[in-house]
């Protein structure tokens, strides 16, 4: 490791020994904010599911737009936390605990898909997407500039639309992302395009963290959030446990009622 060049530097190796990293309340907040919009997202769906909704939730742009955008928002805030992380020196234990959640969780989706979905179960969504892109990021991110992110993003988003194969048309590589034709499953979150959007968001942070170097933290990034949000910034630090445990909750709750009215 090379000496410490300003007391950013310093700190981040004091956070990074401390049990609990520096936090950034605001991204915790956007964080949060996607997932409530990903929970009235579901609850739709779910509706539609259950034949209380009529919609298409797989043709309808009014839909798979705001799909497209809930994803985004969620790798673009998972970029961010990434670049956070690499300035406070967050050694390899605690990204190895935290993967290996995600990729639990990842499997714990497919299983419950394939139950409740058993011809377009998950067998690549955006908790298997994170867990891949992650591994890359990690090796890779500390290697790069900002604008090196902001270029390879754009590379990643655009290889899909010009580069694709029959090869990688099956569920055992349609995880790359360069297929002739979607997969029917309920969530498909490929590496490509969607790794360029976290590059966005870790070149993002990475350049805003940089601004303030000798702060603690950046603007936009740094700061309070407004009281009226601090819930969301609360729920933003759980966002995994909240991701894995709405649907269930959701659809118990509906089946409750479809028991109910069903009688």
């Amino acid at each position: 490791m090379k000496p410490a060049r300003s007391s950013a530097s310093a700190s981040s190796r004091t956070a990074s020994s401390s049990k609990s990293p520096l936090r950034l309340p605001r991204l915790d907040a956007l964080r949060g904010a996607a997932l409530l919009w990903m929970a009235a997202f579901h609850v739709c769906f779910d509706l539609a599911y259950f034949g209380w909704l009529q919609a298409d939730f797989y043709r309808d742009p009014f839909w798979t737009t705001q799909r497209t955008l809930i994803v985004s928002l969620f790798l673009l805030c998972a970029g961010l936390g990434q670049a956070l992380a690499h300035t406070q020196n967050i050694g390899w234990p605690r990204f190895w605990k935290r993967w290996a959640q995600i990729a639990g969780c990842a499997l714990l989706v497919s299983l419950g898909s394939w139950f409740m979905f058993p011809g377009s179960y998950i067998s690549f969504g955006v908790l298997h997407g994170m867990a891949v892109m992650l591994l890359i990021l990690r090796w890779v991110g500390p290697r790069l500039r900002p604008w090196h992110c902001a270029l390879l993003g754009l590379l990643a988003v655009l290889l899909p639309h010009f580069v694709q194969h029959p090869f990688f048309d099956t569920r055992w590589t349609n995880w790359l992302g360069l297929v002739t034709r979607k997969p029917i499953t309920e969530d498909y979150v490929p590496v490509l395009p969607w790794l360029g959007v976290m590059l966005w968001g870790y070149g993002l942070g990475r350049w805003l963290l940089a601004r303030t170097q000798g702060k603690r933290t950046a603007p936009i990034l740094g700061g309070a959030v407004p009281k009226g949000l601090t819930p969301l910034a609360l729920l933003g630090r759980w966002s995994l446990s909240f991701y894995m445990l709405h649907q269930p909750v959701l659809m118990g709750v509906m089946l409750g009622v479809a028991a109910v009215w069903g009688r």
